[in-house]
């Protein structure tokens, strides 16, 4: 049996039944830092055998874990915090669970940007998960131009000491939009201040830091409602359905363009 477990992202209270019910069930943990796991475990009076699983390592861990498992071991798999394999190490060892036929499961649990993005009141309805941006200026760059025109919140993980930066990107690859910066979620300092991408953030840089983005404004179709219903009209659409999509494109009701369009 391996079970990837979420663990809490600030208050160690945030932990499930389950998720403590497989830690104490386990014979190894598989963690991405032994130092922060033992913290946790020690919380709760748990003593386990602990794996280093990280990104400089993955892979011969998981050679590891996969051994173990057809021993009949039971594993669990967490991260420092939160659910494993989102912007954390994980997602080798699933892969490479799937190519060898080992069965896993996970138990749900915390996870930062859901909380981030609660908090933010930003729009969840449509969202891009980034992360964090890559190293270097120019990558970041790259990155962000990728998602210039994403309509739904975009949402980055990112180090204080890089918030100046990534602000000053973002204003530079998406102009001026709303943006919100989340930090020590589910802690003493908890916070989510809204500022835009021209007036940069101005609030306090420590911590754990979740930056969520406003998307691409939705493009207003060229010309008048009229001009649009003709132009469908003379590519063959009838009226009827012309009519349906320029109300759907400008919002506003079929009825008062159709008073418009009569002589069409």
């Amino acid at each position: 049996m391996i079970t990837f477990v979420a663990t809490p992202i600030g208050n160690l209270k945030d932990i499930t039944l389950r998720a403590l019910e497989e830690l104490r069930a386990a014979d190894v943990v598989f963690c991405e830092d032994t130092r922060n796991t033992i913290r946790l475990l020690s919380a709760y009076d748990i003593r386990k055998p602990l794996v280093a699983c990280h990104k400089f390592n993955e892979r011969e861990a998981a050679e590891k874990l996969i051994a173990l498992s057809r021993e009949g071991k039971r594993i669990a798999v967490v991260s420092d915090a939160g659910m494993p394999v989102i912007s954390d190490p994980g997602n080798t060892v699933c892969r490479m669970l799937r190519e060898a036929g080992e069965a896993y499961t996970v138990l749900p649990g915390p996870c930062a940007f859901v909380c981030a993005l609660v908090l933010s009141a930003f729009p969840a309805d449509g969202f891009t998960f980034i992360g964090f941006l890559p190293e270097k200026t120019s990558k970041r760059r790259e990155e962000l131009k990728r998602h210039t025109h994403v309509r739904g919140s975009l949402i980055f993980h990112v180090a204080p000491q890089d918030i100046d930066d990534y602000v000053s990107l973002m204003y530079e690859a998406f102009g001026d939009r709303r943006a919100c910066l989340v930090r020590e979620i589910s802690k003493i300092h908890e916070q989510a201040q809204d500022f835009t991408l021209a007036e940069g953030y101005r609030g306090e840089k420590r911590g754990e830091c979740i930056l969520i983005v406003e998307g691409a404004p939705e493009e207003r179709p060229s010309g008048t409602p009229r001009e649009r219903i003709a132009a469908y009209m003379q590519d063959g659409c009838e009226k009827k359905e012309a009519l349906k999509r320029v109300a759907k494109e400008f919002g506003i009701s079929k009825s008062e363009l159709y008073k418009e369009t009569l002589d069409l």
